[in-house]
């Protein structure tokens, strides 16, 4: 496909948010993130971490042409106008030493305020220096991230069965979140104070990653919203032109699974209230 025929059928956005596309590892529905980039733009996109998983590489290296087609899109999309600010994550946390430059157009930021159409006043950040595991045991996300690696493996083969029996894909981690009690709460934690930072900041909400569970929320006048991830739900958010909100699913896994490219996106009913 070519670029001005890219460009011709792409969606455009004011902004665009994604984050947790964890690129080098296998896990990463690249394929399906080149597809919505193929046909999203926006004027400001922002990167809100671990877009590169710099725990996995150091283990094993892992870097198919796939993910790299992605790197290059996201650079040609700088070539061609668009502003792009990565704001690192706690799995490509080595980026964090190179805030204040950039690299082939793209802003390295440790945090960004982004100020959509409509006035209000968003607090982006990836949100892993509020998960305390993180901050007090590191030890245990990287047993953490090892165990999440092992349930994605076993989805994998799971979803072959499944696929054979003509049902569609299913998330051994993704229901393990929502249904596990101790998972639900850390969720609900989270989301909270991350909503509570944004007061802090003297903003109107927050715009996060890390925890790979799409939301947005509204905290007594704040509005929390989560991105989700690029291995498990393949979500984003978009800033219409108007400053409204919106969560876009891309439905990639039934159709990366059986080998065809995925249909138009369609939308989840998540957006801030008017």
């Amino acid at each position: 496909m070519s670029d001005s025929h890219e460009a011709g059928q792409a969606s455009r956005y004011r902004s665009l948010f994604i984050s947790d596309m964890h690129l080098g590892t296998k896990g990463a529905q690249a394929e399906a993130l080149l597809e919505f980039l193929k046909k999203h733009d926006a004027e400001t996109l922002y990167l809100v971490g671990d877009v590169i998983d710099g725990w996995r590489l150091r283990s094993a290296w892992y870097w198919p042409q796939s993910h790299n087609d992605v790197v290059q899109k996201l650079l040609r999309k700088v070539r061609k106008g668009a502003r792009i600010v990565y704001v690192p994550g706690n799995h490509d946390e080595f980026l964090r030493e190179f805030c204040g430059l950039s690299f082939g157009g793209i802003e390295i930021a440790e945090t960004a305020i982004h100020e959509a159409a409509d006035g209000r006043r968003y607090l982006v950040i990836h949100g892993d220096i509020f998960d305390m595991v993180i901050r007090h045991a590191k030890w245990l996300a990287f047993l953490g991230d090892w165990a999440y690696e092992i349930a994605l493996a076993l989805s994998t083969r799971i979803n072959i069965v499944r696929r054979r029996l003509g049902f569609t894909y299913w998330s051994l981690s993704a229901w393990a979140k929502a249904r596990v009690k101790n998972a639900v709460n850390f969720i609900g934690r989270f989301e909270e104070t991350l909503a509570a930072e944004a007061r802090r900041h003297g903003v109107d909400g927050v715009i996060c990653g890390h925890i790979h569970s799409a939301a947005m929320r509204d905290f007594d006048g704040f509005t929390y919203i989560n991105t989700g991830d690029w291995v498990e739900s393949c979500t984003a958010v978009v800033e219409h032109h108007d400053g409204r909100m919106e969560i876009v699913h891309w439905p990639a896994f039934s159709d990366v699974l059986n080998g065809s490219r995925p249909p138009a996106p369609r939308t989840l009913p998540w957006r801030r209230a008017a």
